[in-house]
């Protein structure tokens, strides 16, 4: 499904677009211009159950260690952001971007929000389905059994923060608070959970720079200093996070075998080293 601005948006919103396009996965988003004068952008998003509420979880931030929401037309999936700098922390030495991460979670883990979903409610449907695959998912069984049982103990307990849920190094742009250069997050999948649970996409995303010449120790040595980079500098508890992340990876190779039975076809080369990475890390976490 392909995403459109919605018809006489542009007009309604007095707003002029620019001639760039920047399409994610799941949304599209113009750089535009308000009737003021004021660059902005507009994200228009597919309708889907993670992202239902960014309005809601944006407002309730307020640009505090995220972009701020200038408007927002829910039923028509249109968001009317302030328009932050392209660079975001891809570029940036992978320890030093987790300090820059874990230092945003303080401020975006403020208290649930009723409109919110639990993320527990997401994790348990997930771990049901791993559950049914347990004999065929490419994982090993003792990892899948422990992330079952982790799953289902986390779970039981209640959310105490909003979570972005998806807060990796593309999902942090470079913007300014009060006058000075500032890392905001976007592209939130908000729901409520517990804090520990958004460590993973750190430890997933850049993989391959685990291996890359000139990389200093191994790939688990390095997974484990950006595990560590992120649970020392907000100040976690390391086994709840080392737990989170076990379940998040396992559920992340699950994820990429049943898009492979479902669509009836064998493994590409790419889900292969996703499961195998996916693996990786929820071993190296627990070494």
């Amino acid at each position: 499904m392909s995403v459109r601005i919605p018809e006489g948006l542009l007009d309604e919103w007095e707003l002029v677009a620019g001639d760039d396009r920047w399409h994610g996965a799941c949304s599209i988003v113009l750089p535009v211009t308000t009737r003021e004068g004021r660059p902005a952008a507009l994200k228009i998003a597919l309708p889907d159950d993670e992202s239902e509420h960014e309005h809601l979880a944006l407002r309730r931030w307020q640009g505090d260690g995220t972009v701020h929401l200038l408007r927002a037309d829910p039923s028509r999936r249109a968001l009317l952001l302030e328009r932050l700098d392209r660079e975001d922390l891809s570029d940036v030495w992978d320890e030093e971007a987790c300090v820059i991460v874990a230092g945003l979670y303080g401020r975006l883990h403020v208290p649930p929000m009723p409109q919110l979903r639990d993320q527990a409610s997401y994790v348990a449907r997930w771990v049901d389905a791993l559950q049914r695959d347990a004999a065929t998912v490419p994982v090993p069984r003792r990892l899948v059994d422990q992330t079952i049982a982790l799953a289902r103990e986390l779970c039981a307990e209640p959310a105490s923060a909003v979570l972005h849920a998806d807060l990796h190094y593309e999902n942090v742009l470079r913007g300014e608070r009060a006058g000075e250069p500032a890392w905001l997050a976007i592209d939130p999948k908000p729901t409520n959970g517990d804090p520990h649970y958004e460590l993973e996409p750190m430890l997933r995303n850049r993989f391959e720079e685990y291996a890359l010449p000139g990389a200093f120790g191994s790939v688990r040595d390095g997974i484990r200093r950006r595990f560590h980079a992120l649970v020392d500098t907000a100040g976690f508890d390391e086994a709840r996070a080392r737990d989170w992340v076990v379940v998040r990876s396992v559920i992340n190779a699950h994820w990429a075998h049943e898009d492979a039975v479902h669509a009836g076809r064998r493994p590409t080369a790419e889900e292969r080293e996703h499961v195998t990475a996916c693996i990786t890390i929820a071993k190296a976490v627990q070494d």
